[in-house]
């Protein structure tokens, strides 16, 4: 016979499935072979990619291209992010790019004819988004024209307002430190480590706790060694790029130093938190799976339907407006191009190849900075090799219907094995 455990709560769980690393490990390969992959694609493709170009040209793991792959997948990354939101509806959002164009002519224009403050601009860009979000959502939401159409709509009818915000294609250059600052400068080195410290001990904290909390429900609780495990690994790879990136990466560092994380850095990070948390330990965050799960049966349950998706609608824009913010810092102007080409499709590319579901209803925020990653170092690592874009789009665009094809395959394998 197998031995029992008491659990608090007078649940019972059997010796077998006591919290242990072999069991935690064998559960989690259960899962993986039922369907349930999560973002392990995307680590593995990414773990592939830095070791194939690193090999290629050794120059791609120098600590200023290490430096510049965060800042080349800053803005890319930040409007994915809002596009998880969007995409877990099963909606698509086709004018993000473009949207994230109109924020930065907004902040650009605001900065330079209106000569007002910076944060005064930078709030004006992020409540054109919220404008943009509510206007796309609404008509979603309540007026029933489908996603594709309206935001369609909206691609091409935000490249005309970028047009006349910047008066048909003047260039406008930014010359507010602060605002080139977020996509240009760097934190001091001890900042950078003591950034690092909180995240370290913030992710413990977290798992800690939620050990605790399942652990006195009587659920299965992560083992403490399973924990130790992960934050070692966070402490690991964590505190070698903050190393890499406090290394001196100017060429003429008498004339100038080049030290430091990004400051792009934090603030993706601090956003990762933020609707991580609004995801996970909202009302709004299980509102929205819900929904993108089964509308209807959400409905029937008494869930709002319609003012969640013009939230996430409004998420999205915001987002987009963050991400135009950050390409206007790393470029230093807004043009008729800012927001356009390829940025949409990086985008969303980021966040399925991340591991958001384009069906609806599974997806976290993580997912769109894995994805940017992804996305950042086939351009990055393309453009170290000499290949033109019509190679870097072939790449990407394959990578793209991969992991839209890993996604289809798990959910059909999750539908066979009864987990969805």
């Amino acid at each position: 016979m197998s031995k029992v455990k008491e659990l608090p709560g007078e649940a019972i769980v059997t010796a077998a499935q006591a919290p242990s690393v072999r069991n935690s490990l064998a559960a989690y390969v259960q899962r993986v072979r039922g369907g349930d992959m999560g973002s392990l694609p995307a680590v593995l493709g990414l773990g592939v990619l830095c070791t194939v170009f690193a090999v290629a040209r050794p120059s791609f793991v120098t600590a200023i291209n290490f430096a510049n792959l965060f800042t080349q997948g800053a803005a890319v990354t930040l409007i994915a992010m809002g596009l998880v939101f969007v995409l877990l509806l099963g909606e698509i959002d086709l004018s993000a790019g473009f949207a994230s164009g109109v924020c930065a002519a907004v902040l650009a224009v605001t900065l330079t004819s209106a000569g007002l403050p910076w944060y005064v601009c930078m709030l004006a860009a992020v409540l054109t988004g919220v404008l943009i979000g509510t206007t796309l959502g609404t008509l979603v939401a309540k007026v029933g024209i489908p996603s594709f159409v309206v935001t369609l709509a909206g691609f091409l009818a935000f490249q005309g307002l970028v047009l006349v915000l910047v008066d048909e294609g003047t260039n406008i250059s930014i010359r507010d430190d602060v605002v080139i600052a977020i996509a240009n400068r760097n934190l001091a080195p001890w900042l950078g480590w003591a950034l690092y410290a909180v995240c370290v001990a913030v992710f413990a904290a977290v798992q800690l706790r939620r050990a605790h909390n399942r652990a006195g429900r009587g659920l299965a609780a992560d083992p403490l060694s399973l924990i130790a495990f992960r934050v070692g690994a966070l402490a690991l790879v964590a505190g070698a790029a903050v190393f890499v990136l406090n290394l001196e990466r100017s060429r003429n560092p008498a004339l100038v130093s080049l030290t430091g994380v990004p400051i792009v850095v934090p603030v993706i990070l601090a956003l990762l938190v933020v609707w991580t948390v609004v995801l996970r330990r909202t009302a709004f965050g299980r509102h929205l799976y819900a929904v993108g799960g089964n509308a209807e049966a959400a409905r029937r349950a008494g869930i709002p339907v319609d003012r969640i998706k013009i939230m996430a609608f409004v998420i999205c824009s915001s987002m987009a407006a963050v991400g135009g913010i950050v390409a206007a810092s790393r470029a230093s102007s807004v043009d008729p191009n800012t927001g356009g080409s390829s940025v949409l499709l990086y985008a969303v590319g980021a966040a399925v190849i991340g591991g958001t579901s384009l069906f609806g209803g599974k997806g976290r925020v993580l997912d769109a900075v894995l994805g940017g990653a992804v996305v950042a170092v086939i351009e990055n690592g393309m453009g170290l090799m000499g290949y033109g874009a019509s190679v870097k789009y072939l790449v990407t665009g394959s990578v793209l219907l991969l992991a839209a094809g890993v996604d289809a395959l798990a959910r059909k394998r999750a539908a066979a094995t009864g987990l969805r």
